[in-house]
């Protein structure tokens, strides 16, 4: 084989890596399809308890006909709650975004000195347990007490709900490392910057990932709640609040339904995508 044809060769190899493969095609249409059948029959179980509720109650139920045409509505300009939609949306993720962030810089931290130090390990992660039994809301009257009413208390109460399972899942992660690795670094003359992030770091990286996405999950549920029970006069969980006492109830699903799909997009764009990345980097295929 020439060198022309090695090139075209390898052109063609190289091709191939980043074209989608049948099975990956297989693979994204059949999520696809799952996701949206299990959208479609959340609506319809909605749509069934609405008119029933209605028929039966007489209740002020929102049916996803009249949800939607009303999210439209807000979505092209309409008020909500005396602001627009993308407003309340912005100013929560404005909060979760401050909360989640302290608590991945945090837990990080501290989930690789805990994975790291072995009498750290034993003394510390009982703490960490402790504060992981706690109820989200459960930290709101502290947080009164610590920080008053207003966005300080709010970010308090994300960071503390969703810094432990970040704390929990990297300090797993490290431990779970095999000792080779290390000593092998050790012997190859890698200091201890590069023992990290060279080596454990990356063997670590799919647990803390998970510990990021549960970390997540419950910084934006506890989010909503906090701004119901704090006095937030803008953001989702705000609206939500509000609904009850002007009796609005369509604008409450609304924000209930941007709250579904911004988690879904999280959880289905971002974090899918970041482990698929991390699987490749470390040689791992889809099962692990």
């Amino acid at each position: 084989m020439n060198r022309r044809e090695a090139m075209k060769r390898a052109l063609r190899e190289g091709r191939s890596h980043f074209e989608f493969q049948p099975e990956t095609r297989r693979l994204i249409l059949s999520n696809s399809l799952n996701i949206a059948i299990g959208i479609a029959l959340v609506i319809a179980v909605w749509w069934v308890v609405a008119e029933a509720m209605i028929s039966t109650r007489g209740a002020l139920f929102p049916t996803p006909p009249e949800t939607f045409s009303a999210l439209w509505e807000a979505l092209t300009g309409s008020e909500v709650n005396g602001e627009t939609i993308y407003f309340h949306t912005w100013s929560s993720l404005l909060r979760w975004g401050a909360g989640y962030a302290i608590a991945l810089l945090i837990g990080v931290l501290a989930g690789i000195a805990f994975g790291t130090l072995s009498r750290v390990y034993d003394m510390g992660m009982v703490s960490v347990y402790v504060i992981q039994m706690i109820p989200g809301l459960a930290w709101v009257p502290i947080a009164m007490l610590i920080f008053g009413l207003g966005e300080s208390a709010t970010v308090f109460i994300i960071l503390m709900t969703a810094m432990p399972p970040i704390i929990i899942n990297t300090a797993g992660g490290i431990r779970q490392v095999p000792p080779v690795y290390t000593r092998v670094a050790r012997m190859s003359g890698k200091d201890r910057a590069a023992l990290f992030t060279g080596i454990l770091i990356p063997a670590a990286s799919l647990s803390i990932i998970d510990g990021m996405r549960i970390g997540l999950a419950n910084g934006w549920r506890v989010l909503i709640a906090a701004e119901m029970v704090l006095g937030a006069m803008v953001g989702l969980g705000a609206t939500i609040y509000d609904s009850r006492y002007s009796l609005d109830f369509v604008s409450a699903f609304i924000c209930i339904i941007v709250i579904c799909f911004i988690g879904l997009a999280i959880e289905k764009l971002f974090f899918a995508g970041l482990e698929n990345v991390v699987r490749n980097r470390l040689g791992l295929d889809k099962e692990g």
